[in-house]
C-alpha cells in the first residue's frame, strides 16, 4: 500500500513540476516580448532628427509588397531577431502609393531617394503602380534619385524611374528577365512506385504536368512563352523609355553579353555605365556627400532626411467622412475551402466579408481586388455566389486584377458588373482538374495488401488501394462537369456563345492585354480606375474608401497590443537556416507535399500553376 501511495505522490509531483514549468515557459515568452518591444523601440536610429524640418524622403522599403498585410506572430519576430535574421516588413501596395502622393504634395519633403537594396522581387503590375505614384512625386516638381550597391531586377525597375540612377563602384545591375519553372516527377514518383490519377479539361492546363512529364509539354510552353514574352517586352520598354536607350539594350544574347563584359575587363558597374543603365559610379560616402549638398545636412553628418516607415506613421487619413462607402475586399494567395490562413484566401472568409459588405446600408458598392492563381473550384463558387448576391441587392461589384487573378481567380471574378486588369495581369487559365495518388504497388512490395469488402463500388477507394476504373471514369464526369461550369459563367456573364469561351479557356494564360481583345476584361486600368468605376458605378457624388479584412482573433489581437512598435520579421525561421545546398531538397519536399494543402470538398480545381512560378 506504502509502494501505492509513493506512486502516486511521485505521480502528482511530476503532474505539479509539469506545471510549474509550463507557467514559467509562458512568463518568460511574455517577457522577451515586452523586453524585445521596449528594445525595439529604443533603437530605432533612423529616424529624422526633426519631423517638421524639410527634408527628403528615404523610400527603405524592406520585404515584400503585398495586397494586404497577414497578421505577424510578435514571437516570430522576436525570435528571428535573437537568431541574427534581418527586419523584414510587409509593405502594402496601396499604403505604399499613398505615402509617395502625400509626399508629393507635403512642402517638408523636398525629393526623393529610393533606397531598395531591401525590396524583395515584386510582379512588374505591383511595380507599375508604384511608378505612376513616382511620376507623380516628379511632376511636382521635386527631384528623385535612386543608389544602389547592387540592383535586383524588381530594384532597378523602380530606380530607372529617377532623374539620376547611382550604384556602387563595385555593383551591378542583374537583369534576369522573366521565366517560369517548376521541377518534373513523373520518373522519381515511377521509382517510388507511386500511381498518378490525373482527370483534367484544357490543353494549357499544366498544373498536373509535374506529376505525370518529365518536362513542360509543348503547348504549355507555345501558351508560357507568349506571356512572358508579353511581360518582358513590358519591362523592358518601361526601362528603356525611362533611360533613354533602345530595348534591345536590356535583352542582349549570351555572345553579346560576354564580348560588352569583355570591353570593360569584367567589370559590371562599369558596364552597367556603358549601356546607359546608371548616370554614375559612386561609393556611400560619395552619394551621402551628393545628397548632402543637395538637401543639407543634419547634426548626424548625414543629409536631412525621413525614412519611408517613420514618415507613413506621421500620415494621417484625409479622407472626408461620408455615408457612401466604397468597399474593398481582398482575395490574395490560393482560394482555399474554409477561413482564410497566411498566405491563402478562404471561401467562407471572403464570402462572409462580401455578405457583411451587402447587409451594410452605407456600402454602396464594392471592389473586388483578385491577386489569386485560384485553387479550390468550390470556394470559388462560394465566392462568386456573394458576387451575385451583391449585384440583387443593387450594389454593384467592380473587380480590380492585381498581378494574377487566373483560374479560380478568373472563376470569382467573372460574374462582376466591371472587370478591370492591367496590361501585364496574369488572368484566363479557365481550366479544371483533380488529382489522386495511390501506393498500393510499393505496399505491395513491401507485402502489404489491401483487401475486404463494401456495400458501393466507392467503399474501398482510398491512397493504399488501385483506383477502379468505373470510379476513374466519374472522377473524369466531375472534372467535365465542372468545366463546363465554368465555360458556361464565361459564355453567360462575357456575352459570348459557349463555343467562344471553350475556344479562349482550355486552361490558356492570357496578358490582361489579350484578355480584354478577347472579351473575358472589360477595360484596361490600375487601381485607381477601379475605384473610379465603382463610383460611378454606384451613381454617388462624394464618397469613402473602406478597407475590409478578417479580425483578428483575441489571441491575435493580444499580441498584436502587446507588441506595439515590434518590426515585423517574417523570414522563415526554419528554411531560412537551412544551407543553399539542402535548397533542391526541400523544394522537392515542398513540391510533393503540396496537394495536402489543397482541401476542396469535391476535389476539383481551378489552379494555375505557371502564374505562382513566374520569377
Amino acid at each position: 500500500m506504502k509502494a501505492i501511495f509513493s506512486r502516486i505522490g511521485k505521480f502528482f509531483l511530476a503532474i505539479g513540476k509539469l506545471i510549474n514549468f509550463t507557467r514559467k515557459f509562458v512568463l518568460n515568452i511574455l517577457f522577451v516580448l515586452i523586453i524585445g518591444a521596449i528594445i525595439f523601440a529604443l533603437t530605432d536610429d533612423d529616424k529624422t532628427t526633426d519631423d517638421t524640418e524639410p527634408s527628403a524622403l528615404v523610400l527603405n522599403l524592406a520585404g515584400p509588397i503585398v495586397e494586404q498585410k497577414n497578421y505577424d506572430n510578435p514571437l516570430d519576430s522576436v525570435m528571428s531577431e535573437a537568431l541574427g535574421k534581418p527586419d523584414v516588413q510587409q509593405n502594402v501596395l496601396f499604403d505604399v502609393v499613398e505615402t509617395i502622393r502625400a509626399a508629393a504634395t507635403d512642402n517638408d519633403i523636398t525629393g526623393l531617394v529610393l533606397n531598395l537594396k531591401g525590396m524583395s522581387e515584386t510582379s512588374l503590375t505591383k511595380l507599375r503602380y508604384i511608378a505612376k505614384a513616382i511620376e507623380e512625386f516628379k511632376a511636382a516638381g521635386k527631384p528623385v534619385y535612386a543608389y544602389g550597391d547592387n540592383y535586383s531586377q524588381s530594384q532597378y525597375y523602380l530606380a530607372s524611374y529617377a532623374d539620376k540612377v547611382f550604384l556602387s563602384p563595385d555593383g551591378g545591375v542583374m537583369l534576369t528577365g522573366y521565366g517560369t519553372y517548376t521541377l518534373y516527377y513523373k520518373s522519381l514518383l515511377a521509382k517510388l512506385d507511386v500511381t498518378t490519377h490525373v482527370f483534367r479539361v484544357g490543353t494549357y492546363k499544366s498544373f498536373v504536368e509535374p506529376y505525370i512529364r518529365d518536362g513542360m509539354s509543348a503547348a504549355a510552353k507555345e501558351a508560357n512563352t507568349v506571356w512572358l514574352t508579353q511581360l518582358w517586352g513590358a519591362f523592358s520598354d518601361d526601362v528603356a523609355k525611362n533611360r533613354k536607350i533602345k530595348p534591345q539594350t536590356l535583352t542582349p544574347n549570351i555572345d553579346e553579353f560576354v564580348t560588352q563584359l569583355k570591353s570593360v575587363n569584367g567589370d559590371f558597374a562599369q558596364l552597367s555605365k556603358k549601356l546607359g543603365l546608371v548616370d554614375s559610379l559612386v561609393t556611400r560616402d560619395q552619394m551621402n556627400q551628393y545628397l548632402i549638398d543637395t538637401f543639407g545636412a543634419n547634426d548626424k553628418h548625414s543629409f536631412k532626411h525621413i525614412n519611408y516607415y517613420d514618415y507613413q506613421h506621421l500620415l494621417v487619413d484625409n479622407q472626408k467622412p461620408s455615408p457612401n462607402k466604397v468597399a474593398v475586399i481582398i482575395v490574395s494567395g490560393a482560394i482555399v475551402d474554409g477561413q482564410s490562413s497566411q498566405g491563402s484566401a478562404g471561401g467562407d472568409t471572403i464570402a462572409s466579408l462580401l455578405n457583411k459588405a451587402r447587409f451594410d446600408k452605407q456600402v454602396k458598392s464594392v471592389i473586388l481586388r483578385v491577386d489569386s492563381p485560384g485553387g479550390s473550384a468550390f470556394a470559388s463558387e462560394i465566392i462568386r455566389n456573394q458576387v451575385d448576391a451583391l449585384k440583387r441587392a443593387g450594389k454593384p461589384v467592380v473587380v480590380s486584377m492585381s498581378s494574377v487573378a487566373a483560374s479560380g481567380g478568373y472563376w470569382i471574378s467573372s460574374s462582376a458588373d466591371e472587370i478591370i486588369a492591367q496590361p501585364t495581369t496574369i488572368t484566363g487559365s479557365i481550366g479544371i482538374f483533380a488529382i489522386l495518388t495511390t501506393f498500393e504497388k510499393g505496399l505491395e512490395k513491401l507485402g502489404v495488401y489491401s483487401d475486404g469488402v463494401g456495400t458501393t463500388p466507392f467503399s474501398g477507394v482510398g491512397v493504399t488501394r488501385a483506383l477502379p476504373d468505373g470510379v476513374a471514369k466519374v472522377f473524369q464526369l466531375g472534372v467535365d462537369n465542372g468545366y463546363q461550369r465554368f465555360i458556361g459563367l464565361v459564355s453567360k456573364y462575357r456575352h459570348m456563345s459557349l463555343a467562344q469561351a471553350d475556344k479562349i479557356a482550355q486552361g490558356r494564360v492570357w496578358t490582361g492585354t489579350d484578355a480584354q481583345q478577347r472579351g473575358l476584361v472589360d477595360k484596361l486600368g490600375d487601381f485607381d480606375i477601379a475605384i473610379t468605376a465603382a463610383v460611378e458605378l454606384a451613381k454617388v457624388k462624394d464618397y469613402q474608401l473602406i478597407w475590409m479584412q478578417q479580425p483578428l482573433s483575441p489571441v491575435q489581437q493580444f499580441f498584436k497590443e502587446l507588441s506595439g512598435e515590434v518590426k515585423v520579421q517574417v523570414a522563415s525561421m526554419i528554411l531560412g537556416d537551412m544551407p543553399s545546398t539542402l535548397a533542391p531538397v526541400t523544394k522537392v519536399a515542398k513540391d510533393l507535399t503540396s496537394l495536402t494543402n489543397f482541401n476542396d470538398p469535391n476535389g476539383r480545381y481551378a489552379f494555375c500553376l505557371n502564374c505562382s512560378t513566374v520569377n
